[in-house]
């Protein structure tokens, strides 16, 4: 689910502080597309992504 994916995003992010869509995407076991757009829609809701 999207949802649970956007929040274990944030967490990883939190424990690893700069990560890339790539160590996200194998991280959660999804694909580098996903993974960026899980990124920008945390972007698109005030999270601070730099691309």
């Amino acid at each position: 689910m999207r949802a649970d994916r956007l929040v274990a995003t944030l967490l990883l992010m939190q424990a690893r502080g700069r990560v890339t869509a790539a160590q996200v995407a194998e991280e959660l076991e999804v694909s580098v597309a996903t993974a960026r757009r899980d990124l920008e829609a945390l972007s698109s809701a005030g999270v601070p992504v730099c691309p």
